[in-house]
């Protein structure tokens, strides 16, 4: 596999310096190697032969007709010259159109030749017409029959006129050079037995070419596997080799404060899933390696109290204690709930902002070296150099997919041995998401929401309600509740007619004069944003308009509405995260999503997803259907780059699961992948490492 990697496309039959050139930068195609793993990412059955007389309805797939052009014209000059022609194979007539290569295929095609042509028909004022089809002479013995792979391609190719089916034929011009039925198989022999996986060879000529469907699914399945197993035997190795190389803190007491705090600190009793979490975490922390673990727990679950619980381990065994939040708001909200539980027990808590004055940055400095600072709180400044601790024993990341991994790292170098790491999250992450984004690190989940509270009742509404959603929101103004309205946007632009909120907080205050109405956006100077939010936060103020700045650390029981307008604008985890502001008190609370009448299929449906669940991980997993994996908060923070060719994380769950058994089945039995499978193992993933930068895992 290697050797292809060191064969330059150029030398390919049909390609050449130039088309090399182009697929290098616009595919990254520049050898062999990379040829046979660019796999088509859909196929086309062009076994079938339709009739023009056939064709019914205006949303209509790709197909294929033979038959003779009646004529050829042109028309418009230059650049915007476009050849027409007249098509018929004998039970009706279409029209073909190019707008590129107008005088090239005048001189090509001509009038009563036989061809096949293939190519999606629209249809345009009664008329059918296919816009740049493949066009080919028909001959029965080379006819396109069967399944068709199609190619990813940029707009820069096709304008130097590579089309699919260019890809089709270097692909097999490439099978035809390269006996792929020697190439070594990078997956042992025993683990493509137990699982019925193809052959490389077989699997390379099945995904391009296939013979049947049956052969081309096993082919994509060897190659989703390959990949996800290779992703996972390195993220496993990583860490298991991170565990040998960093012994952490064992934390074997269990003292005053832990105890103090359970006995007399807490006002509600800990739900099943908090206990079994805080068992995970204390297992973790008397182990003698370093915890890196994610905390995930949907909005309000309690997640709060067993990273204050956890720190209060580290404060048992002499050890200080840390939290990272990624704003201001957030970090102040800590400090203040963590403040008033820590007082119960006489531990002395600090706060380091930006906005954090030199006179008490100085004091905040001196009590962190002493040690009489034992927890301190803050945002990105708690990773400057000037920040040193006496003993740092555990540090705690909330809503780690705002902070990179070179942040998160900088954390470890506070101490010389690194402080045990416990990360946050409330947006609730995808199974699959879990065994790959964070594989690096164990999970946690909250999966109960303390006793009494109400699950948060969501509604869909449309411009022409927006009366009774007014009249709804001063109902509950009036019985001494709070509410929330966001926007999309801070100011209206020319090339849009969403809702902004300069505009919104001008209408809202008119509609509810007699209620204060405060705004805050990211824009603000952190001293206005956080004096806005402290009259919400202290009821002087009932109405809170924002944009998403608020989606995570305000903490208000007291708001009991939350409206969101152009909610068709926002992702499925946002609107959820937006929604966790409210149904944090004892009241029934309620989500309202403002959104236009006409709006797409696919957005509907995110909506209605809303409407209909309040489960965090059912609402996560319904967002990567819809959106991907990519396009998730945290993924590109994570760690771990993607670059699945194949694997699509909201669906190939089973195959994520089986590929990370094996990874973890080959890694106990070879840590060091020093046997002779293992040695291959490894070389491959070394070769992966160089063939994508951004493959690996970044730790």
């Amino acid at each position: 596999m290697t050797d292809l990697s060191r064969l330059d496309i150029k030398y390919l039959k049909g390609v050449g310096p130039k088309r090399a050139a182009l697929l290098a930068t616009e595919l990254g195609i520049s050898c062999y190697y990379d040829l046979l793993y660019d796999f088509p990412f859909r196929y086309i059955d062009r076994s079938q032969v339709y009739t023009i007389s056939s064709l019914q309805g205006d949303s209509l797939p790709s197909m294929q007709f033979k038959g003779r052009f009646i004529s050829f014209t042109t028309h418009g000059e230059g650049r915007k010259r476009r050849l027409q022609a007249l098509f018929t194979d004998g039970t009706g007539t279409i029209e073909m159109v190019w707008f590129n290569r107008v005088k090239s295929l005048l001189e090509t095609y001509k009038t009563g030749v036989e061809y096949i042509v293939f190519g999606q028909p629209k249809l345009f004022k009664n008329t059918y017409s296919i816009i740049h089809p493949e066009v080919d002479v028909y001959k029965p013995e080379t006819a396109p029959r069967g399944l068709v792979g199609v190619y990813n391609l940029t707009e820069k190719l096709r304008n130097h006129y590579f089309t699919s089916r260019t890809l089709q034929k270097l692909v097999a011009a490439m099978l035809q050079a390269v006996d792929v039925g020697s190439l070594p198989d990078p997956l042992p022999p025993r683990l493509r037995a137990r699982r019925g996986l193809l052959s490389l060879g077989e699997a390379l000529r099945n995904i391009h070419l296939p013979a049947s469907v049956e052969l081309m699914q096993r082919a994509q399945l060897r190659f989703k596997y390959e990949e996800l197993f290779f992703l996972e035997l390195n993220i496993i190795k990583n860490v298991k080799g991170r565990n040998a190389k960093l012994p952490g803190f064992v934390f074997s007491h269990i003292g005053d404060c832990f105890n103090g705090f359970y006995e007399r600190g807490l006002r509600f009793p800990l739900t099943g899933a908090q206990k079994r979490v805080i068992k995970e975490i204390r297992a973790d922390l008397g182990s003698g390696r370093q915890m890196n673990r994610l905390l995930q727990g949907d909005v309000g679950s309690g997640k709060t109290i067993v990273a204050f619980m956890t720190m209060l381990i580290a404060l048992d065994n002499g050890f200080q204690a840390c939290i990272m939040a990624p704003t201001e708001i957030l970090a102040t909200q800590h400090y203040e709930s963590i403040s008033e539980m820590a007082s119960v027990i006489g531990v002395h808590v600090g706060l380091l902002t930006g906005s954090t004055g030199k006179k008490e940055r100085d004091r905040l400095h001196a009590a962190l070296l002493d040690g009489s600072l034992q927890i301190l709180i803050g945002t990105h400044a708690l990773i400057e150099d000037t920040v040193q601790f006496r003993n740092l024993g555990l540090a705690v990341i909330d809503e780690q997919h705002r902070f990179g991994v070179v942040q998160r790292s900088r954390l470890w170098k506070k101490n010389s041995t690194p402080p045990h790491v416990l990360v946050m999250t409330a947006t609730p992450i995808p199974r699959t998401l879990s065994m790959t984004v964070y594989g690096d690190l164990d999970v946690s989940v909250i999966d109960e929401l303390p006793p009494g509270r109400k699950p948060v009742t969501t509604r869909m509404r449309y411009e022409s309600d927006r009366q009774q959603v007014y009249h709804f929101l001063g109902t509950e103004l009036r019985q001494g509740r709070q509410a929330y309205i966001v926007y999309p946007l801070i100011e209206s632009t020319e090339k849009t007619d969403l809702h902004d909120l300069i505009n919104g907080y001008e209408a809202v205050s008119q509609e509810f004069p007699h209620y204060r109405v405060v705004y805050v956006h990211g824009k603000m100077k952190p001293k206005e944003k956080q004096h806005q939010m402290e009259l919400f936060v202290s009821g002087q103020a009932q109405i809170l308009v924002a944009t998403t700045v608020i989606e995570v650390g305000v903490n208000v029981p007291n708001a009991s509405v939350m409206i969101i307008e152009n909610a068709e604008r926002f992702g499925l985890s946002q609107l959820h995260q937006l929604r966790g502001r409210v149904g944090r008190g004892a009241d029934q609370s309620y989500c309202i999503l403002m959104t236009k009448h006409q709006i797409a299929g696919d957005t509907r449906k995110r909506l209605e997803v809303m409407v209909q669940s309040n489960d965090g991980f059912k609402i996560a997993e319904e967002d990567m259907k819809l959106r991907g994996p990519g396009d998730m908060e945290g993924t590109q923070q994570s760690g771990v780059a993607f670059n699945l060719k194949l694997t699509n994380l909201a669906t190939d769950g089973p195959i994520v699961e089986m590929a990370r058994n094996d990874a973890m089945a080959v890694l106990d039995a070879d840590p060091a992948l020093q046997g002779q499978e293992g040695r291959r193992l490894d070389e491959h993933m070394h070769f992966l490492r160089g063939q994508q930068a951004d493959w690996s895992l970044i730790s």
